[in-house]
């Protein structure tokens, strides 16, 4: 359900195309759309199945038709709260009263959380202020195909509706205007409030990570400074790098070679922002190859070079 510019990052071998989020240098990681099925999709849309590699907190203001989420059909009422983590395939909408739906979609990295940035990535899926999206995840014995889950889904009371609505149009209004004072800090302080109220509407039962999962987390965490291969992780592990990497896959959405990276590009944005060590020393200490790598790496993933990456954080 969301309209952001994203560039296409790969396919799935079953031809699900798989999006990242836009980046531009200096800009909050976010973006805040509204749809009006009835003014936007006058008709039904087809079969337009894909997935992000960001995550997506869907509002729904007015009800109205379904959307399929991991794979199964999942109705729009009104107040709704749909959290999409990465990897999670979208697929066709069942046309009966779509055209009344109402919503607003947000698109975001968790790097636009100050309580985010600056924590692991490998422990995003379990922070508190994600914990609707946690539930998402598929349970510890899904099978082969299970994705990357049902989606997780929460309904606000009516009586706070009024204030997510709000809250939504603050955060809209933030992001359009970015060269004003403050507006980064505050897009990021909303954003925050309107994960925290999600989280709020989660079971406090959220579940554990899986726990081979959980092992290919701390294995990482411990190596990922060290040239290592996805083959090396899988080694370590007892386990060949194929069932590995689908098991990781198919209960987080990414694949055991994306994780690592994901945690040396976290750990690459952190020494940029707060060092001035040079892009070789960087390099050295986040298991890449060296300066020239890091740079073709770092400017794939963000759109920018880490040097123009490192003067816009400190504006």
């Amino acid at each position: 359900m969301s309209r952001t510019a994203a560039s296409l990052r790969t396919v799935r071998p079953d031809g699900t195309p798989v999006y990242r989020h836009p980046t531009r240098a200096g800009a909050l990681p976010v973006q805040v759309t509204r749809i009006d099925f009835e003014v936007d999709h006058p008709h039904a849309p087809p079969d337009h199945r894909h997935a992000h590699d960001f995550l997506v907190l869907v509002y729904v203001e007015r009800g109205g038709g379904t959307i399929a989420l991991g794979g199964e059909h999942t109705p729009l009422h009104d107040g709704d709260v749909h959290a999409i983590p990465p990897g999670q395939a979208i697929g066709s909408a069942t046309p009966a009263d779509l055209h009344r739906c109402r919503a607003w979609s947000v698109a975001f990295t968790p790097d636009a959380v100050p309580s985010l940035a600056s924590v692991s990535p490998l422990a995003w899926a379990h922070h508190p202020i994600l914990a609707l999206f946690a539930l998402a995840t598929p349970p510890a014995g899904a099978g082969a195909g299970a994705g990357a889950g049902a989606g997780a889904g929460a309904n606000v009371p009516q009586a706070e509706r009024p204030r997510w609505s709000g809250w939504l149009t603050e955060l809209e209004e933030e992001l359009t205007e970015p060269s004003r004072l403050g507006a980064r800090e505050a897009a990021s302080a909303v954003l925050t409030r309107i994960l925290v109220a999600a989280a709020r509407l989660a079971p406090v039962d959220v579940a554990s990570p899986h726990p081979l999962v959980a092992r290919v987390f701390d294995e990482i965490e411990s190596t990922f400074r060290e040239p290592v291969s996805a083959s090396d992780v899988a080694r370590a592990l007892g386990y060949t790098p194929g069932h590995l990497t689908t098991v990781v896959r198919e209960r987080t959405g990414r694949t055991l070679l994306e994780w690592i990276t994901e945690r040396r590009m976290t750990e690459v944005r952190r020494m940029l922002r707060d060092t001035d060590l040079p892009l070789g020393v960087v390099a050295a200490r986040t298991g890449l190859r060296d300066a020239t790598y890091l740079v073709r790496r770092f400017k794939d993933r963000y759109g920018t070079t880490p040097d123009r990456w490192r003067r816009s954080e400190r504006v």
